[in-house]
C-alpha cells in the first residue's frame, strides 16, 4: 500500500515560450485543476483526470499570443514526464491495457504499452480545421509530445466518426481508461517488474 500512495510527481518546465507546473497523483480520484489558457485543452485533460482517476494540477503560461502550438505541445511534455517519474520503476504495473471506446457517432481503439518505449502510432484523420479554438493539427502533437515523455508505446486508431469534437473526446478517454488499467498494481506481482528484462 505504501508504494501505491507515494506514486505521485511533480514536473516544473520553464522555456522561452512556456512555464509549465505539473502535479499528479496516480493513485487519485479524478480530481484536477487544469489552466493551460486554452479552454478546449483543459477540457481534454480533465478527461484524462476523470476517466484515468489520477489526480492532476496543471498550470500553464504560454506564448498564446503566438499561437496555441508551443503551449499544446508543451503540456503534453510536461505530463508525460510526471507520469513517467510518478511511475517510478514500474514495479508491479499491469503494463499493458487497450480499449475501443465508443462517443456517440465516434468510435476510436486506443492501445497502450508502458514500455520504455515512446512510440506514437496516429491514425486519426479530423476533417474540421479547428476544434473550439484549437487547429486539429495540434492533437497529433500532444500526444506525441505525451508519448515520447511518458516513454509509453501508444496505438490510437479512429474507427469511426463524423463530428471532429467526438473523435478527439474519445481519443484522451481512450488514454485515460487505458492509463487507468495499465498503471494499476497487480496484487500477485506487486514487486515484479513486468519484463523478462529485468527493466522497463
Amino acid at each position: 500500500m505504501n508504494k501505491i500512495l507515494q506514486r505521485k510527481a511533480k514536473v516544473d518546465r520553464i522555456t522561452k515560450e512556456t512555464n509549465i507546473s505539473c502535479e499528479v497523483l496516480l493513485d487519485g480520484t479524478g480530481k484536477c485543476d487544469i489552466q493551460t489558457g486554452i479552454g478546449f485543452l483543459d477540457h481534454m485533460i480533465e478527461q484524462v483526470a476523470r476517466h484515468g482517476l489520477i489526480d492532476i494540477n496543471l498550470k500553464a503560461d504560454g506564448d498564446l499570443h503566438i499561437d496555441m502550438h508551443h503551449t499544446t505541445e508543451d503540456v503534453g511534455i510536461v505530463l508525460g514526464a510526471a507520469i513517467k517519474k510518478a511511475l517510478g520503476d514500474k514495479a508491479g504495473i499491469i503494463r499493458y491495457a487497450d480499449i475501443v471506446l465508443p462517443m456517440d457517432e465516434a468510435l476510436t481503439q486506443v492501445a497502450i504499452d508502458i514500455s520504455g518505449r515512446a512510440y506514437l502510432r496516429w491514425a486519426v484523420n479530423l476533417t474540421p480545421p479547428k476544434i473550439g479554438e484549437m487547429d486539429t493539427e495540434l492533437f497529433k502533437e500532444w500526444f506525441y509530445a505525451f508519448a515520447h515523455n511518458s516513454d509509453i508505446t501508444l496505438h490510437i486508431e479512429n474507427l469511426q466518426g463524423s463530428n471532429g469534437h467526438h473523435v478527439i473526446e474519445s481519443c484522451y478517454k481512450g488514454l485515460a481508461r487505458c492509463l487507468k488499467e495499465a498503471i494499476s498494481i497487480d496484487p500477485r506481482m506487486s514487486d515484479s517488474i513486468p519484463t523478462t528484462k529485468g527493466i522497463l
